[in-house]
């Protein structure tokens, strides 16, 4: 009795690993309940017991790799108005496996925008204390959520194991500086009119 809790959440980890393996080498689209039964080793009725088809594994593993906004609330920028660039890496290194998938060219696309609504939802908060203009405030936090994922999905995507520390420092100067100016662009810009 008291090992059925364990039973029934390896079973649903079961599942989910089985659907995780086939959804790295097909579409979502093409995948079956029967393949992920079949590859799990469960008859169908189990899968339904845990899920209520593909989608909703999907979905489900989305939501477990996303941070909670309430108990990440405390990792906002502070007063200096910082994006929390280490934290997002650290939860990207984490579930690295996953959002390289999910962020690919053959992952879910809705699950950029939930990754960027979860951060504009954890950093908002603290830029409308400073008093910004909303339509401000909504434009810049999509530029930078758009630019900070880009940014760490290629990175993880050409690195093996990247240098975080470098990462985040170079994210912060794009961030607080711009691209331009850490591309030297602007210089050699001013060097090719003398």
């Amino acid at each position: 009795m008291r090992k059925q809790p364990e039973v029934t959440i390896q079973t649903r980890q079961n599942l989910a690993d089985a659907f995780w393996q086939i959804y790295c080498e097909k579409r979502i689209e093409k995948i079956t309940v029967k393949d992920i039964t079949t590859r799990a080793g469960y008859n169908r009725s189990t899968f339904y017991e845990y899920y209520t088809d593909v989608y909703d594994v999907l979905e489900q593993i989305e939501s477990s790799v996303l941070p909670d906004i309430e108990k990440h609330k405390k990792i906002v920028p502070n007063k200096s108005m910082q994006f929390p660039l280490k934290h997002l890496v650290e939860v990207y290194s984490k579930n690295k496996q996953y959002f390289i998938v999910l962020l690919g060219k053959n992952g879910d696309p809705a699950f950029q925008e939930k990754m960027k609504n979860t951060y504009k939802d954890l950093v908002r908060p603290i830029l409308q204390t400073h008093g910004t203009n909303d339509y401000i405030l909504e434009y810049g936090l999509e530029y930078a959520m758009s630019a900070i994922i880009g940014m760490i999905t290629y990175c993880f995507t050409k690195e093996e194991r990247p240098d975080i520390e470098k990462m985040v420092q170079l994210l912060n100067s794009f961030m607080n500086d711009g691209v331009l100016k850490n591309l030297n662009f602007l210089q050699e810009a001013g060097q090719k009119s003398d």
